[in-house]
């Protein structure tokens, strides 16, 4: 092998790439047997209806390929909702896709839409499958940093960075870390912005259903000017309790759509399918998501609860099942090498938000995932009293 087969064996595209926070802070719970409040997964399982119709599908042969874009029928219904609920009416056939999760919907979005040179507005803190899946497709990201504290969008900011290089804004709501929600002078400013524009939205909805204290989820679809002109990414995982079974949807315009599936179908094809068959028949018949609104904030409202007293100040959420804690009173410390501190010594696992942030914006703030059961909730709490 000469020194140009090592040389190409050697390159990296993302040479300064550091392993996500999440199996990093699981990876830790488990050596030290700490409570993990860090991966956002919950702590209880699916229905036992859902999984006896996935054994049924099995069972009755459907485990073949399914259509490229997914199972009509589980599209149609995906659809019907959409439309109940207020929003764009998207055809089943050429504007839906079941994809293999949130996170293969989005890498398939800036597969399809971001070119060597495109500019992407990002809202940090943010979700770390973004900024990597653009670019890899040769895009530059451009970020615009949450306001600390309330973690309100600073549109000034957006404003002045769109321009003609910008390809596409990703927005969040209900966001992931923060636990905030779009509310709608939020969308009246994006509005402004991309009117007499080319610029794409890219949402990222996937907590649609886990909005607390009588607030409502404004969705894009929801907004005609809007969903003329996004992509718009749900997962049935947190819908069902089910992140492992990496199950999610997009939706867009047909124009959007097909360029999206000339990806999708590059980079997975089509996704389970006695998965897909089961959750067109559960989701036809049950109304689990309309309840997760109640479920979670009572989880919310325990976990508080149970916190009460500590040296910790809660930053309640209006959404997600992720709620910040600002340790400031009890260390100046970094985010990061407190909250291996706490996994190490209080054994309660969490996940520190600068890495979500380019410049590891210091806000000594902690996510805690309390999508848990009550006992595991109330067990860390008692050992985050004791600091």
């Amino acid at each position: 092998m000469d020194n140009n087969d090592m040389e190409l064996i050697n390159r990296s595209k993302f040479p300064k790439a550091e392993i996500s926070i999440f199996p990093t802070m699981t990876a830790l719970a488990n050596k030290h047997n700490a409570i993990n409040l860090a991966q956002g997964f919950p702590g209880f399982g699916a229905d036992p209806h859902l999984l006896e119709l996935i054994s049924a599908a099995m069972k009755e042969g459907k485990n073949q390929y399914a259509p490229l874009t997914g199972v009509v029928a589980l599209k149609e219904m995906l659809s019907e909702q959409i439309e109940d609920r207020g929003g764009r009416c998207y055809d089943p056939i050429d504007e839906i896709t079941i994809t293999a999760g949130a996170t293969q919907a989005l890498n398939s979005v800036f597969s399809s839409i971001v070119f060597p040179g495109d500019e992407v507005i990002v809202l940090e803190p943010a979700y770390d499958c973004y900024v990597p899946s653009i670019e890899l497709n040769g895009g530059i990201t451009v970020r615009s940093s949450l306001k600390k504290e309330t973690y309100e969008v600073d549109w000034s900011d957006v404003k002045r960075k769109v321009n003609a290089r910008t390809k596409a804004i990703v927005v969040n709501t209900p966001h992931n870390p923060t636990g905030t929600i779009w509310k709608q002078k939020d969308i009246e400013e994006l509005k402004n912005i991309v009117r007499n524009t080319n610029v794409i939205i890219v949402s990222d909805e996937v907590y649609e259903h886990i909005v607390f204290d009588d607030h409502k989820h404004l969705s894009i679809c929801n907004e005609p000017q809007l969903a003329e002109r996004a992509f718009v990414i749900y997962s049935f995982g947190k819908t069902y309790h089910l992140t492992g079974w990496r199950a999610g949807y997009v939706v867009a315009p047909k124009e959007l759509m097909s360029e999206f599936v000339k990806c999708h179908q590059s980079q997975i094809y089509s996704v389970n399918t006695p998965v897909q068959h089961a959750l067109a028949i559960y989701g036809e018949n049950s109304n689990v998501h309309l309840e997760l609104n109640q479920f979670f904030q009572a989880k919310r409202d325990f976990f508080l609860k149970c916190i009460k007293g500590s040296a910790f100040t809660p930053i309640v959420p209006q959404g997600t099942y992720f709620c910040l804690l600002d340790y400031s009173s009890i260390t100046k410390a970094k985010d990061v090498d407190f909250a291996r501190r706490l996994t190490i010594e209080s054994k309660v696992a969490a996940i520190p938000i600068s890495v979500f942030f380019k410049e590891k914006r210091q806000d000594q703030v902690l996510r805690f995932c309390f999508a848990k059961n009550n006992d595991v909730l109330e067990k860390a709490a008692e050992r985050l009293k004791s600091i």
